[in-house]
This record gives C-alpha cells, sequence and structure tokens, in this order.
C-alpha cells in the first residue's frame, strides 16, 4: 500500500483526467481476478467483488483527484507535475486496493457482493454526482454505501464516527459588478466598482451574523476579488468568486435569495448593476444513524474501542453525500498525524500523511467488506 500510495502521489491527476490512476486500479484488480468496470463517469473504475454467500449488496469508495496545487515537499515520493495529492486521495486509492486484495483472497466468506467504487472528480467537480447519474446504484443493487476519509487534523490510530450531519454543503457564487470607469481623481464622475465590491464583502457579513439563526452554522467566504489594473484608474468592472457553507438543508436553500439581496441593494445605493451566478455544488453530508452506529461497533471490534472516536462536524465538502442521499450510507474520517511533517492542513502545499495510517483504512474496509453484507441494518 505505501508503495502505491507513493507512486500515485508522484503522478497526481486532476478530476475526469485520472486516466493513469484508473488504469492502475483497473490493472489491479484484475489480477485478483475481480470483474471490473471502467470509464463509468469519464474516468470511474468498479470493481466487484461476489461472495460466497447470500447477502447485501455494498458499496466502499475511494476517491482519486489530486488538486491544482504544486507540491512545496521534498520527499522522493514529491509530484512530478503541477497538481498534488494535498488532500490524500492517494491513501484512499492505496487502502481500498489494499482492501481488495483481502477481500478477493476471502471472498468465500464474504455474504453478497462488495462493489469497490474508485470515483473520479470529488474535488468541485461532482464526481459522485455523475457517477449516480450514471446509475450506478441501480445498475450493481447496490444497497448500503461506506466510505472514509484520511484527516490531518487527528493522530494516527484513531478512526472517527458521527451520526447525522459529518459535512456541510458547498455552494459557490460568481460575482459581476458593473460600474462605471474613470480617473482615480475624480471619483464623483465615475460609478467605482472596487468600492461597490468592498462595501459586499463587509456586508454579506450579515447574512451569516444577523439573518441566519446563531444555531445553525453557516459560512460565507470570498475567495476572490479582481479589478483594476493600475493605480489611478477607477475601473469598469470588478469580479468576485466566493463560497457558501451551511449544515442545514433549510439554510443552504436560502443563502443564495439572501445574499443576492444585500448585493442587489448595495449596487442600488450606489448606481452599479450586477450579474450574479449561484453555483449548487455538494449537498450536506449525513450519515444514517443505524449505520453510524454499526459501523463504529464493527470499528471497535475490529481495532479496539480505544482506536474509536466521535469526531466533530467540519465545514469541508464532500461529494459522497450524493451517494449518502440515495442508500444508507456512513463515512469516516481515518487519523493520518504522526508528526509535524504530517500535521499540515489539507489542500496545503506541505500536506503529508503519516503512512502508517493506511492500516487502519484498510482494516476497517476489510470488515465492512467481510461483515457487512450479512449484519449491516
Amino acid at each position: 500500500m505505501v508503495a502505491t500510495r507513493r507512486d500515485l502521489h508522484a503522478h497526481p491527476e486532476l478530476g475526469f483526467q485520472e486516466h493513469r490512476t484508473a488504469a492502475l486500479v483497473a490493472a489491479r484488480l484484475r489480477e485478483l481476478g475481480l470483474e471490473v468496470h471502467e470509464r463509468i463517469a469519464q474516468t470511474g473504475v468498479l470493481g466487484i467483488v461476489k461472495g460466497g454467500r447470500p447477502g447485501k449488496t455494498i458499496m466502499l469508495r475511494a476517491d482519486m483527484d489530486a488538486l491544482p496545487i504544486r507540491e512545496q515537499n521534498e520527499a522522493a515520493y514529491r509530484s512530478t507535475n503541477d497538481a498534488m495529492h494535498a488532500c490524500g486521495h492517494d491513501g484512499h486509492v492505496a487502502i481500498l486496493l489494499g482492501a481488495a486484495q483481502i477481500l478477493s483472497e476471502r471472498r468465500a466468506e464474504i455474504c453478497g457482493t462488495v462493489v469497490l467504487c474508485f470515483q473520479p472528480a470529488e474535488e468541485g467537480l461532482g464526481g459522485a454526482r455523475a457517477m449516480v447519474e450514471a446509475g450506478i446504484l441501480g445498475e450493481y443493487g447496490i444497497e448500503r454505501a461506506y466510505g472514509l476519509h484520511l484527516s490531518s487534523q487527528h493522530p494516527t490510530g484513531k478512526v472517527g464516527f458521527r451520526a447525522g450531519q459529518i459535512y456541510a454543503s458547498s455552494d459557490s457564487i460568481e460575482i459581476a459588478i458593473h460600474g462605471k470607469g474613470g480617473h482615480g481623481a475624480a471619483p464623483h464622475l465615475s460609478i467605482d466598482p472596487i468600492y461597490v465590491a468592498s462595501s459586499f464583502v463587509v456586508a454579506v457579513q450579515q447574512v451569516v451574523s444577523r439573518v441566519v439563526n446563531p444555531v445553525e452554522p453557516a459560512v460565507v467566504t470570498i475567495g476572490s476579488f479582481q479589478a483594476g489594473t493600475t493605480y489611478n484608474v477607477i475601473p469598469t468592472s470588478a469580479k468576485l468568486l466566493g463560497t457558501v457553507r451551511a449544515f442545514d438543508a433549510g439554510v443552504r436553500a436560502e443563502m443564495s435569495g439572501r445574499i443576492e439581496r444585500v448585493l442587489a441593494g448595495i449596487c442600488a445605493a450606489s448606481g452599479a448593476t450586477y450579474d450574479f451566478n449561484y453555483i449548487w455544488r455538494y449537498p450536506v453530508t449525513s450519515n444514517d444513524a443505524e449505520q453510524t452506529e454499526y459501523a463504529r461497533a464493527l470499528g471497535e471490534r475490529t481495532l479496539g474501542a480505544e482506536h474509536i472516536e466521535e469526531f466533530p462536524k467540519i465545514m469541508g465538502a464532500e461529494d459522497f453525500s450524493f451517494f449518502a442521499e440515495k442508500v444508507p450510507a456512513c463515512f469516516y474520517q481515518v487519523g493520518c498525524r504522526g508528526d509535524e511533517r504530517s500535521s499540515f492542513p489539507h489542500h496545503h502545499e506541505r500536506f503529508d500523511i503519516d503512512e502508517r495510517a493506511l492500516e487502519y483504512g484498510v482494516r476497517m474496509m476489510v470488515a465492512l467488506g467481510l461483515d457487512a453484507g450479512a449484519n449491516a441494518p
């Protein structure tokens, strides 16, 4: 698993471009004698482990894509291109391939069928949604779904479960504010889109602090502000990009209208106009209570109770949510922080994992593969 993970880390691929990764996965699965389906939702791969006894069909999922980040680590396995596995997906693939090997050797013990899902494009492009739309849940009769995520926020050896909401929804906003350009020395003859946009950036925070119920977490972050070219020219327009997060589906549904009302009021007060595009991306990832209770108990039996914890929910997002909307599911986290080297946050240019965490991931995936078809609620 370590060798596989390092190979994938050195050759990262962005969403829906995971051709080398998918080919490696498919070849490994075929070597194990498994039924393999490729090019699902462009680059997705499924491996089918048919058990020796009747039972449910369950899915174990790993995401494959990297991020457009230039790595700053000096490890021998550092990225060889301008992408980077800065979120641990290389480890997820290595874990599921490791589990595939053990499950293929023990398939006579399996009740039902285990579908090994190697998913493309989790990082913002909705690869899970694409796989759902490709019909994999119905075509392969998937009744339960399980997934994991390595976490540098938690120490190696700890595996975390949480029933209900675990990851927030994630949506995007694209805004163009149109004013009237002119000379920086005569602002009264212009409509300054930088001023208008700046006012909006400050004012939009009232949506979270004064409109959303304070017991319901929400975040509006403007991550990109582009306007102007030089010192003394008021530009014609300004462009903003942002992200919106929430844990409650009702709060999420109302955020678009709330944000646009703030934008419309500020633009009207200044005589500016705007274009507003709200992009609905990932819903809240919510774990089925029965599946979480079952998986937590299985984890305690498999790893020992001292390794199992309840991890807090986080404002990050996960497109595993599209699977969890369709079938009872449990998504859990595996700690991978071993020392200072593996303590950087996800999406950081120096992110790395403690590779000892791979063992905990594969042991949990194997346990689910051997047990869930017969015993999951």
